[in-house]
């Protein structure tokens, strides 16, 4: 039997959100003044687009009334995505960061900052951007060896197709 209320309200909203097609990533019930929040994550190999996250919204929002999960007290719902710099703690976080730059703390200690390639049972391989001039380099990290990993906000990543485009346009000029 569970004891702490985020353990409940998962065992209660966790049926619904997967009836949705959505993953439930995080419960937190936060205190803000005098009222609670219940903020709840949700996301899925596809993303979780506005009109998915308002149908879920309203499916939690709707069994938590019929309930008495969160007492008799007022509560605000606040149902999202991970966000940008999202913390991977699951594969299949990893299977959705496939492509996204990540910043890895190493067991052996150190940090590494790479580009998720593949994603297999037993860990990742990944492309270490070259510095100064120098070329990526590929690399294999277990999962055992990594104690976190967070996705990195990249503003001006440069895809391959647009580099070569640009690579063309300054040949032509």
């Amino acid at each position: 039997m569970s004891t702490t209320q985020s353990e409940r309200l998962r065992e209660l909203l966790e049926p619904l959100v997967s009836s949705q097609g959505l993953d439930l990533e995080e419960i937190a019930v936060d205190a803000v003044g005098r009222k609670r929040v219940l903020r709840v994550v949700v996301d899925s190999d596809t993303g979780a687009d506005l009109d998915r996250i308002a149908d879920v919204s309203r499916a939690l929002s709707a069994k938590l009334d019929e309930t008495d999960a969160m007492g008799g007290g007022e509560y605000t719902l606040e149902v999202g995505t991970p966000g940008a710099e999202r913390l991977l703690t699951e594969h299949r976080h990893y299977v959705r960061a496939t492509g996204r730059l990540v910043r890895f703390q190493l067991a052996e200690g150190g940090e590494l900052v790479a580009r998720i390639l593949g994603v297999d049972d037993d860990g990742l391989d990944v492309e270490v951007p070259g510095v100064k001039g120098r070329k990526a380099t590929a690399r294999r990290l277990a999962f055992d060896g990594i104690t976190r990993a967070r996705v990195q906000v990249e503003f001006n990543r440069k895809d391959d197709a647009s580099d070569k485009k640009n690579d063309k346009k300054e040949e032509e000029a």
